[in-house]
């Protein structure tokens, strides 16, 4: 049965639907009326652009994945989705309720569907939605074919006018869910293991899975936040429902002190992301590590581990130096890309772990060409049931060096705030930070896969102490993000980590008054 749905965002969408834009992977933007927001109207449309994207590829008819998180709107936003493919003649999978981005991946790459589509905004504040698109084996789409997208979505149909059809149940989609957790008992093993764990999947999707994937592994000892557990688009409880903003892990951190927990695991709302907290080694103190101190953990564990002859490891422009160290020490390849899981997971063949620095993390390309919280975390389980994460940390800083990395970032209510500050520091970049003599490397300016709007500031003084600067547009928020690093020369980490500490405490004050003078 084919019918159509009203348009809820006006008649006039080729003039400005374009400023809602494809981002990372799809759109994203807060959920109200008209062509600049998430609803009906615009997924109908960009659905139907999505279609005659793949048509026009000889995919008509092929299998597509949908998923959804639980954000308002997602739930119909999912539904119009598979209704306008399913008019279309392709072979819908519609994910039954709730899922976690990384299951629609997986399915997606599972099945070898000629495309996914998850309904989510990640980690975006509560009045925002999103349309997640993967392509080729279940990784994220990559220019040009978002622009090639868009232009079919600035000329489709007005939303009425799109046809639908329904979708049924299909038996295909809990077969893959079953097959995720089983390569996770593949890729991880079973095996009783003594570890207590507090968890929060942060008012999002993952909760139940990961609690299912971290029993499966062997982990029964699981303490989760009650008050986080439960899907609700509201994120009653945080501020920002992402675990790196100030504030957000404090119910998580208070029950891993109160239950004596050895890690504590935080999920981002749609599961893709993961953060671990460990104990501080100060009494009851506890604290996050950063996206790239995990990044280095788990880097050095897998490189350890695999079984590969030829390794690759990779992460990107903006994230922390010291996986390259690790992966020259083991004689392993190690690749830079542009931000994005869209290009981690196309850094090279052999590739058996990517991270960004923001707490996103790739623990098995094979499986699920995206970052994974929930793989991650039963990987950094494994890891802390053998080894104190924090001992490990300092194991390697003590062979590579200290390496200590951080952001700041200003949001705006103007883009073009964000260009002209961009502007000013191509034209008036520091020549020192923290005291030391820095050169300028100018991203735009590269003719190489690297090429991107960022400029980096970095040097490195006479004792070997190493800082860098690196600020770049977001590609999902209004805001300017600027990620430093500091690294001293290996060392015992009892003296190197207070040198390390004083010089990213400069560099931040630095940078603070950089970007303010630059506004």
């Amino acid at each position: 049965m084919r019918r159509t749905v009203g348009c809820a965002a006006g008649a006039d969408h080729r003039k400005t639907v374009t400023d809602l834009r494809f981002g990372t992977a799809g759109l994203r933007g807060p959920v109200r009326e008209g062509p600049t927001g998430m609803n009906v109207a615009t997924v109908t449309r960009v659905t139907a652009a999505v279609a005659e994207y793949l048509a026009r590829r000889g995919l008509a008819g092929s299998t597509v994945v949908v998923g959804r998180d639980a954000r308002t709107g997602s739930e119909q936003f999912a539904a119009v989705t598979a209704e306008v493919l399913a008019a279309r003649g392709f072979d819908v999978v519609a994910l039954p309720g709730t899922s976690p981005t990384p299951l629609v991946a997986f399915t997606a790459r599972d099945l070898g569907a000629a495309a996914g589509i998850q309904i989510t905004a990640s980690h975006n504040p509560a009045t925002d939605n999103g349309y997640k698109v993967y392509l080729d084996g279940g990784a994220q789409l990559v220019p040009p074919a978002d622009t090639e997208i868009e232009t079919l979505l600035a000329d489709a149909p007005s939303a009425e006018r799109i046809p639908l059809a329904a979708v049924a149940a299909d038996g295909r989609a809990a077969a893959a869910m079953d097959r995720y957790l089983a390569r996770l008992a593949d890729r991880f093993g079973r095996r009783g293991r003594r570890l207590r764990i507090a968890l929060t999947p942060m008012h999002g999707v993952g909760g139940e899975l990961a609690v299912r994937a971290l029993r499966q592994a062997g982990f029964h000892d699981i303490h989760t936040v009650a008050e986080q557990f439960e899907p609700d688009p509201r994120f009653p409880t945080v501020a920002f429902p992402n675990p790196e903003e100030p504030g957000a892990t404090d119910l998580l951190l208070d029950l891993a002190r109160r239950v004596d927990a050895d890690i504590a695991v935080a999920l981002d709302p749609d599961a893709d992301r993961c953060a671990v907290g460990v104990p501080a080694g100060t009494g009851t103190g506890w604290r996050m590590l950063t996206g790239d101190e995990t990044g280095a953990l788990l880097g050095h564990h897998i490189l350890t581990t695999t079984d590969h002859p030829d390794p690759l490891v990779a992460n990107t422009i903006v994230s922390g130096s010291l996986l390259g160290k690790i992966a020259a020490a083991a004689g392993a390849r190690y690749a830079q890309t542009l931000t994005g899981f869209k290009w981690l997971v196309r850094a090279g063949d052999g590739l058996v772990y990517a991270y960004e620095e923001a707490i996103g993390h790739c623990v098995d390309p094979d499986a699920v060409r995206d970052k994974d919280g929930i793989s991650g975390a039963v990987a950094l389980a494994i890891l802390a049931e053998d080894v104190s994460l924090g001992a490990m940390l300092d194991r390697l800083f003590s062979t590579h060096g200290v390496h200590l990395t951080a952001q700041h970032s200003i949001r705006v209510n103007d883009l073009n705030e964000i260009a002209a500050i961009m502007a000013r520091l191509r034209r008036q970049g520091p020549t020192t930070l923290a005291g030391i003599a820095v050169d300028v490397t100018d991203f735009a300016s590269r003719t190489d896969v690297l090429r991107t709007d960022a400029i980096a500031f970095a040097g490195t003084d006479a004792e070997g102490s190493a800082v860098r600067m690196i600020a770049r547009p977001s590609g999902t928020e209004p805001k300017l993000k600027c990620y430093v690093e500091v690294a001293t020369p290996p060392g015992p980490v009892g003296s190197r980590r207070p040198r390390a500490e004083l010089l990213r405490e400069a560099l931040l004050a630095d940078v603070r008054a950089l970007v303010t003078s630059a506004q």
